[in-house]
């Protein structure tokens, strides 16, 4: 099985990682039911058995909860495992000071020494954005952050960041953004560029484009949750997905019946130096992830599959809330 290494770091990791958002608390989204350990427990062992070996968290998921429950499952797994986790830049908690603390607090709840990755979760406007940089690489130095990633980034801040890390001996590895078959905007407004560029892994969440590729809802059977149904399930958006889902129904049917999110997450794959984050609530969604790497679809049918999704590669199809 192919390895993909992120950026300038030594991480080689399975094409596939888990975004661990819903291992912490769903309702801070307002839809699903809370994961009790023992299901979040029996979720990770599906899926370092399938070859996943990285794991993404965030101290705003479930407000530590996720990060908490990622620790315990390192505690008790000796299988090696690369971990990242974010940190909210909030207006009140951006200084050196208060990076050193949040990261701390965070290594605690892991139950670690060290982080894999450490990430900015988000720009967030008016908060000076250098000192973030530079407090990272602060605690690069201290030995608590191996490498160093952005969430959310532009191509312009994404540039300057890895400028100003790289006068400081430290290399920007990742950028998390929103990339899928229905928010192909990375592809046109300059980020995936200078991913490519600079050596930057793309990791991507909400590659299903929050479940609207999965083909569960057709046009009058959205969801009944405030948040899919006025998000990205509206009416409008289930009938200008189903072409594109016909086109990944035909495409999985050429590979022993492939469901829709599994060619979506194949077609993800094709893209140098990008890895997906699909997120896990059971044991379905685990194997839909696994199903989606032990085939590779021709370039004529990820020419296909671009053509159908040309409506979401120049506008954005909804706003993102969050990795």
């Amino acid at each position: 099985m192919r390895k993909i290494r992120i950026g300038a770091s030594d991480m080689e990791v399975f094409p596939l990682g888990i975004g661990a958002m819903a291992w912490g608390e769903s309702k801070v989204w307002g839809y699903g039911a809370d994961l009790g350990y023992a299901e979040v427990r029996e979720l990770f062992a599906a899926s370092i058995a399938g070859g996943v070996n990285f794991f993404d968290t965030a101290e705003v998921y479930g407000n530590g909860r996720s990060e908490q429950n990622v620790g315990r499952l390192l505690a008790e797994t000796a299988a090696p495992v690369y971990v990242a986790t974010k940190y909210a830049p909030l207006p009140w908690r951006w200084t050196k000071g208060t990076v050193s603390t949040a990261l701390d607090r965070s290594l605690k709840r892991l139950g670690q020494e060290s982080v894999d990755l450490y990430q900015l979760h988000f720009p967030f406007p008016f908060v000076p954005l250098k000192a973030q940089w530079h407090a990272l690489a602060d605690q690069v130095a201290r030995g608590k952050v191996r490498y160093v990633g952005v969430s959310n980034y532009n191509a312009d801040q994404m540039r300057r960041a890895y400028e100003v890390l790289d006068k400081r001996g430290v290399k920007l590895v990742s950028n998390q953004v929103e990339y899928s078959l229905v928010h192909r905007s990375p592809e046109v407004d300059g980020v995936l560029e200078a991913c490519r560029e600079l050596n930057v892994t793309l990791i991507a969440y909400s590659p299903l484009g929050r479940g609207l590729l999965s083909g569960k809802y057709k046009p009058g059977q959205k969801p009944t949750d405030v948040f899919r149904a006025n998000g990205p399930f509206k009416e409008a958006h289930l009938r200008k997905v189903q072409p594109l889902l016909e086109t990944l129904e035909q495409v999985g049917k050429a590979y022993g019946g492939k469901t829709p999110a599994q060619v979506a997450l194949n077609w993800l794959l094709r893209q140098p130096n990008v890895l997906a984050i699909p997120g896990a609530k059971n044991l379905r969604h685990i194997q839909t992830s696994l199903d989606a790497v032990s085939w590779e679809m021709t370039a004529e049918e990820a020419a296909q599959i671009e053509a159908a999704s040309s409506g979401y590669r120049q506008v954005e199809f909804y706003r993102p809330l969050g990795s």
